[in-house]
């Protein structure tokens, strides 16, 4: 390539993982196992883009530093592409720690949820609420993301539960997407749980979701996505397929919690609609896990849900990538079932429960978690174009990250080719 000008060079990276693969697609299979490695590598950024990648000797070679180029040397290091984490409940208001007491006392998620807790403990919360209570409690959660690696998440509503207090939500992840340097990807989960007020009266808070709350969402572009809690106890098969295709007819882009607590057939819903991704699926069937492989739905696994709940099944992910279903990680940060802001810890998780390779987790929180939030064109790899989110790594190979955990071993994070993190200091205003 000619000779051109850059704003930043990461040079002498002892290992460089691009994440590059000549297979279009989300990766499946043994292509998990590819990080595009480059020993001894270099990445030039331009105008928050990617503008050279390869080994040190090549990068400099193609491209012109000026005086006002910042060059960071990450000799003994790793680079990598910024964590993409695909599922999270960001916005909230106050911590529910008394109900981990209780499940580690024998209560389950279930008995906590039918004597009041649960998600509708917190949509008490978040409804007492303003909008600047919840975007100063979820700033500190997103510094928490970002220092340790994540730079961008997909954020759901879904504590409201009510057409106000849905788009309150919405607007705050929105307004926090404008001043923060961690990329949020809004999520409407209106069909999150059946508020109190309509628990005699399911039809009529279906068709609010469905008529007014989605057709409202869109009107005032808060969303990029439709999630829904397709579960035992919360919304069915027939009940999910209505509201997700309301979603789909008024454009919004389908997620869906599914198979989680039992095998309720969301991950048949999931193929049946091609929905972009299905998440949890610890009860998922190998049919199941068949049939979301021929539509083209991402697996998006929470290792740290079924960690957090004290429970022994985690979903299978070595079936999944197996059969060539490709798979994503996600903390599922949230403050009942999983309050976690560490994609590294959930890397570890990964591979301890679920048998999951070092690579094959690393590949899961980046170029597939890309994938899993429609942003594989922008986010997940280091290649020429794309989005310059990039992390260094204080460690000597990429191994060393699921199994040197409870710790941060970030060194500085990249957003758009601007240093935002570095060594314990947030470098954007409002840190």
């Amino acid at each position: 390539m000619s000779h051109r000008e850059v704003d930043l060079i990461v040079k002498n990276a002892t290992q460089l993982l691009t994440l590059q693969s000549e297979n279009r697609g989300p990766r499946r299979g043994v292509q998990m196992e590819d990080l595009g490695l480059v020993s001894d590598g270099a990445v030039a950024v331009a105008d928050g883009h990617i503008a050279a990648v390869g080994t040190t000797r090549d990068v400099l070679d193609a491209v012109s530093p000026s005086e006002v180029t910042k060059v960071i040397d990450a000799t003994g290091k790793v680079v990598m592409p910024g964590f993409v984490d695909p599922h999270t409940h960001p916005i909230f208001a106050g911590l529910r720690e008394q109900e981990f007491e209780l499940r580690i006392k024998g209560a389950s998620y279930q008995q906590i949820a039918a004597s009041g807790g649960g998600i509708r403990s917190s949509v008490h919360s978040l409804r007492q609420s303003t909008k600047r209570d919840l975007k100063e409690q979820a700033r500190p959660r997103l510094d928490r993301m970002l220092a340790l690696g994540t730079t961008t998440a997909e954020a759901k509503s879904g504590y409201g539960l009510n057409l106000k207090d849905e788009i309150k939500s919405l607007e705050a992840i929105n307004e926090l997407n404008e001043t923060h340097p961690l990329e949020l990807i809004p999520t409407f989960l209106g069909a999150h749980e059946v508020p109190d007020e309509f628990k005699q009266n399911r039809e009529e808070y279906i068709r609010l979701v469905c008529e007014e709350m989605i057709p409202q969402v869109v009107r005032r572009g808060l969303a990029e996505f439709c999630d829904i809690f397709c579960e035992r106890g919360v919304f069915d098969v027939e009940e999910s397929r209505e509201i997700l295709t309301a979603a789909q007819n008024a454009g919004l882009k389908l997620k869906l919690h599914a198979d989680e607590l039992a095998a309720s057939g969301g991950a048949f819903l999931a193929a049946e609609l091609e929905v972009i991704s299905a998440d949890h699926l610890v009860f998922v069937s190998q049919e199941g896990i068949d049939a979301m492989r021929e539509a083209g739905v991402i697996a998006v696994l929470l290792p740290g849900t079924t960690f957090s709940l004290g429970l022994s099944r985690y979903a299978p992910a070595r079936r999944m990538i197996d059969a060539g279903l490709p798979v994503a990680l996600a903390t599922d940060l949230n403050p009942g079932s999983c309050m976690t802001e560490s994609m590294p810890m959930i890397i570890t998780l990964a591979c301890l429960q679920m048998e999951m390779t070092p690579a094959e987790a690393i590949t899961a929180a980046t170029v597939n978690a890309a994938y899993a939030v429609d942003r594989d064109q922008q986010l997940g790899s280091i290649e020429v174009g794309k989005q310059a989110d990039l992390v260094v790594w204080d460690m000597p190979n990429y191994k060393v990250l699921p199994y040197h955990f409870g710790v941060n071993l970030v060194e500085m994070v990249m957003k758009s080719g601007r240093v935002v993190y570095r060594q314990g200091q947030f470098l954007y205003g409002g840190g």
